[in-house]
C-alpha cells in the first residue's frame, strides 16, 4: 500500500504537539479523571497523546493498526498493541478512560468499534470521542476524483447529498450529532456531554500570527453559540453504566 493510499484510508497521525493538541488535552482533562487512571488511546498513531498522559498515569495503553506507527508509539508508552478497533485485544471492564481521537471515521465498522470501546470501559469509566462534523465547510481528508486520490482540504464536499458525497470521499465518514449518538444508543452508556469544537489552526497562526490569533479567538467564542454547528469536530463524552 502506497503512502497516499494509507493517508486516504487511515488518515495522518499527529506528528507534532502544538496548541490545538494542548487544547484537546485540556478538554479530556475537564471531562475525565486522568490521575492514576488506566487509559486506552484507541487509535494511538505515533503516541502523542500517550506521551501527554504520562504526567497523570503510568497505566497507559494504546491500539494502532499500522505496525510502523505502533513501533513509534511504543517509544512513548510500552503498552501499545497492533490491531483494529473493532476487535480490541483487552479484557472487558479494563479501562477508566478510553480516547478515540479522530479515528472512528476511518474504521470499517464504526458500530462495532463503538461497542468495543464500551465493552472495555469499566462501570463509571468515561469514553471521549472526537469525530468529524458533517457540517464543517471543508473536507480535510481529500477526495477521489477521476480515479485518483487528491489530498488536501476540499470545500463544501460534506454539504453534498450522501450518494455524491460518499462517492467523492468513500474512505472517510463524517457525522451529524444524531448519527454519532446513534452508534451508542443501545449500549450501556449515558451522555455526559456533546459539543462541537473548532480546530487549532496552528499553521495559520504560525504564518500570520495576528490573524491566526484573532481567528482562533473568534471561532472558539463561536463554540458557545449556535454557530458551533459548523465546528470541525464533535466532542462526545460518555459514561458507562452497569448493563
Amino acid at each position: 500500500m502506497s503512502y497516499s493510499d494509507k493517508a486516504a484510508l487511515r488518515g495522518e497521525p499527529g506528528y507534532v504537539w502544538r496548541s490545538g493538541q494542548e487544547r484537546r488535552l485540556a478538554m479530556i482533562r475537564r471531562w475525565t479523571k486522568l490521575e492514576g487512571a488506566t487509559i486506552l488511546d484507541n487509535g494511538a498513531g505515533l503516541g502523542t497523546y500517550l506521551a501527554a498522559f504520562a504526567p497523570y498515569s503510568d497505566r497507559r495503553f494504546g491500539l494502532e493498526v499500522e505496525m510502523e506507527r505502533a513501533q513509534k508509539a511504543r517509544e512513548r508508552a510500552s503498552g501499545v498493541a497492533v490491531g483494529v478497533g473493532e476487535w480490541l485485544p483487552f479484557a472487558s471492564d479494563s479501562f477508566d478512560v478510553v480516547l478515540s481521537n479522530e479515528v472512528i471515521e476511518h474504521v470499517q465498522d464504526d458500530a462495532r468499534y463503538a461497542a468495543e470501546m464500551v465493552r472495555v470501559t469499566r462501570s463509571g469509566g468515561r469514553i471521549v470521542v472526537f469525530a468529524p462534523n458533517r457540517w464543517y465547510p471543508v473536507e480535510q481528508h481529500g477526495i477521489y476524483w477521476q480515479g485518483e486520490y487528491r489530498f488536501g482540504n476540499k470545500p463544501l464536499v460534506n454539504y453534498l447529498p450522501n450518494p455524491l458525497r460518499n462517492r467523492l470521499a468513500p474512505h472517510v465518514r463524517t457525522y451529524t450529532r444524531h448519527g454519532l449518538l446513534h452508534l451508542f444508543e443501545s449500549l450501556p452508556v449515558y451522555l455526559v456531554h456533546h459539543g462541537r469544537i473548532f480546530g487549532g489552526y496552528d499553521n495559520i497562526e504560525r504564518r500570520w500570527p495576528t490573524f491566526g490569533r484573532l481567528l482562533k479567538r473568534t471561532l472558539y467564542a463561536a463554540e458557545r453559540t449556535p454557530l458551533q454547528l459548523l465546528g470541525l469536530s464533535h466532542l462526545l463524552v460518555l459514561e458507562k453504566i452497569r448493563p
